[in-house]
């Protein structure tokens, strides 16, 4: 079975390293980039919004621009790969502006890395036969 492709926004090379690490040996996620920033992301969803991954985790706080960024652009540009963040701020406003951009689920780092690895793993194993972007 494929694995599944995520892109990821996070700013912290330990946190990215680490988090890469876990999903590629516990979710069966092929990383395929990460930028530390909202402009490299937008301009990684810009090149092919819909054949570049099946995920992208976002943090909120970036080293410039903020995940809500990321979300926003990843909506105006039609990005239909699914959506969550993973931040240390997940108070319940954050998880609605969040979902108000388009977010499926918002993950504390702190306390809720299992469900992302649990969420993810779930979405590899459901996910359709590649290459989904060539059936559309």
């Amino acid at each position: 079975m494929p694995a599944l492709k995520a892109f990821i926004v996070e700013d912290s090379p330990v946190i990215l390293e680490n988090l890469v690490a876990t999903l590629e040996e516990l979710a069966q996620v092929e990383v395929v980039g990460s930028v530390p920033d909202e402009a490299g992301a937008v301009r990684w969803m810009s090149r092919d919004p819909d054949a570049n991954a099946d995920l992208f985790i976002v943090d909120v706080f970036l080293r410039s621009g903020t995940g809500l960024g990321v979300l926003q652009a990843a909506q105006q540009l039609g990005v239909r790969a699914r959506r969550v963040v993973l931040t240390n701020y997940a108070t319940e406003e954050m998880r609605r502006r969040c979902a108000s951009l388009g977010a499926e689920r918002v993950f504390d780092k702190s306390h809720e890395l299992d469900d992302l690895i649990t969420y993810c793993a779930e979405l590899a194993e459901h996910a359709p036969s590649r290459p989904a972007a060539a059936a559309n």
